[in-house]
């Protein structure tokens, strides 16, 4: 995801989304704007109120849905794609806000619109702040969501639930309570992998890596804080230089600028000569954040009087931001802490570096995006190792009404040079066509048998061979298609995805926002 102050999030953990105004429901007296009856307000083909007319009146569903209306014409990208629809047909708010998108398609025939949904704003609130979520501290990795389906376990946070039953990277699911993931029913297994709250216990039917026999294990759900920095290392290669590697996995959480203040200031310190930043699980986050990161990438003098990113708007309102009402003006290259965790005017180390390898998958997005397309606007070299990203240079402000946090998309953003179409992805070039933006880089699949930052694994072993060789591994694995999740027209039948909680979660992993709660 991305968001002016931006987040994003993970199967097991956070979200991160700008929200407006606090969000409770409202007992305010209905307000009856002019052209409305002594029954609410009503709806006029293309006519419409300001959307301040509506805000907070919580009193029905229609007031809510042309509240909804008047700010997607205010505030979304395409906003002249949106089909105006009468309000007052809708008895569902959720159901009407799903009605307000474009239906346009790329040129790959992807939705242009993929991200376009809602969270319960105390919720969010609470992902976004501390990066806690109910959970057994397990990312699982859904190859196939419909059967026969397939899900192995990606990374286990330290200390967690997960880790205490042994579960580990390269874990399979085989069943969830009894239900065979393979076939089974979906409401069943969603229940035990995504639990409501923690406390709930479940029980799994698991194959560890390189066995032939299961085990049964019974786990109880907490609340699991993710860590976005989940493992870093430094190695010194055949050559006497030193490689530094970072798992980072969410840009979405305040925690997130600590991390990252402290995993460079370490990298600093030992005068790393190349950066391996994995971003294959990081779905994006804030903005503000990724930019921070960009410039301890590559410090002043790269960055000196340079733009990280410029959003773009609908046009309707020249200069102004349509959101927040104020000039609009490109985000730099942050060079001090912008008081998510890091106290603000605090000065950021620093690499200088004029390459950077960056470890891929389709759940690489937005705000990680904004990452590679920001640096490659200032010339400094992204080496894209493993699939194409997911294609998100979109982003919102997260924004709430009535105790919903509405995410729709309003910008997308441009780097340095004035580019930002890479709405297919960025792809590992490698000499060969691709689905989405060629970048130079190896084309390889997320290697789930051997543990993260180990010189062994696929990713990063093609990695420092790269910055060994200067090429890619001989053989390289066929990319293995994992879920990015993107809402379809339909659903396959027995889709784990159809659930629509479970769509929420993995919406949040991919998203980048402006505003942060309680912050703008």
């Amino acid at each position: 995801m991305k968001f002016p102050r931006f987040s994003a999030l993970t199967l097991t953990s956070t979200a991160l989304l700008l929200t407006a105004c606090g969000g409770s429901s409202s007992t305010s007296t209905p307000v009856f704007p002019p052209g409305g009856g002594s029954t609410g307000p009503t709806w006029t083909a293309g006519v419409f109120e300001p959307a301040s007319t509506f805000k907070s009146n919580c009193s029905s569903s229609l007031f809510q849905n042309h509240w909804l209306r008047s700010w997607s014409d205010e505030t979304y990208l395409w906003y002249s794609e949106i089909p105006d629809q009468n309000p007052a047909n809708f008895t569902s708010v959720l159901g009407y806000f799903d009605e307000l998108r474009t239906s346009a398609t790329t040129a790959s025939g992807a939705p242009k619109d993929k991200f376009h949904f809602t969270y319960d704003t105390d919720e969010y609130n609470d992902l976004v702040n501390s990066g806690a979520s109910a959970g057994y501290g397990a990312r699982f990795r859904l190859i196939a969501t419909s059967p026969p389906r397939q899900a192995v376990i990606a990374y286990v946070e330290s200390g967690s639930p997960a880790a205490a039953a042994g579960l580990a990277r390269g874990t399979e699911i085989i069943e969830v309570d009894g239900t065979a993931l393979v076939d089974g029913d979906p409401a069943a297994l969603n229940a035990g992998l995504f639990p409501n709250g923690a406390g709930e216990q479940h029980t799994f039917v698991v194959r560890d890596v390189g066995m032939t026999d299961t085990r049964s294990v019974t786990i109880n759900s907490a609340i699991v804080t993710s860590a976005p920095v989940h493992t870093i290392n430094s190695r010194t290669l055949s050559n006497g230089d030193t490689v530094g590697y970072m798992l980072f996995n969410t840009f979405g959480t305040s925690i997130a600028e600590d991390a990252l203040f402290d995993g460079i200031t370490r990298f600093s310190n030992e005068n790393i000569d190349h950066l391996v930043l994995d971003l294959r699980y990081n779905g994006g986050g804030f903005l503000d954040i990724s930019a921070e990161l960009a410039y301890m990438i590559a410090g002043p003098s790269a960055t000196n009087g340079r733009v990280y990113e410029t959003l773009v708007f609908n046009g309707r309102t020249g200069n102004t931001n349509p959101v927040t009402g104020q000039p609009i003006t490109p985000t730099p290259f942050h060079s001090t802490g912008q008081g998510f965790s890091v106290n603000e005017g605090t000065p950021l180390p620093t690499l200088n570096l004029d390459t950077v390898y960056v470890l891929s998958t389709s759940s690489t997005c937005s705000a990680s995006e904004s990452l590679i397309n920001s640096l490659e606007g200032i010339n400094v070299n992204v080496v894209l190792i493993g699939t194409t990203t997911c294609g998100k240079p979109y982003g919102f402000y997260g924004t709430d009404n009535c105790g919903t946090t509405y995410f729709t998309i309003q910008f997308r953003g441009e780097n340095d040079k004035g580019f930002g179409d890479y709405s297919d992805g960025f792809s590992p070039s490698e000499g060969q066509a691709t689905t989405g933006e060629p970048i130079d880089g190896c084309i390889l699949t997320d290697d789930l048998n051997n543990p993260l930052g180990n010189s062994s694994e696929g990713l990063f072993a093609a990695a420092i061979n790269h910055i060994e060789t200067g090429s890619c591994p001989a053989a390289a694995t066929k990319p293995q298609s994992f879920v990015n999740y993107t809402k379809p027209a339909t659903f396959n039948e027995g889709s784990l995805l159809a659930d629509p909680r479970i769509e929420k979660r993995l919406m949040l992993e991919n998203s980048r926002i402006l505003n942060h709660p309680g912050r703008q």
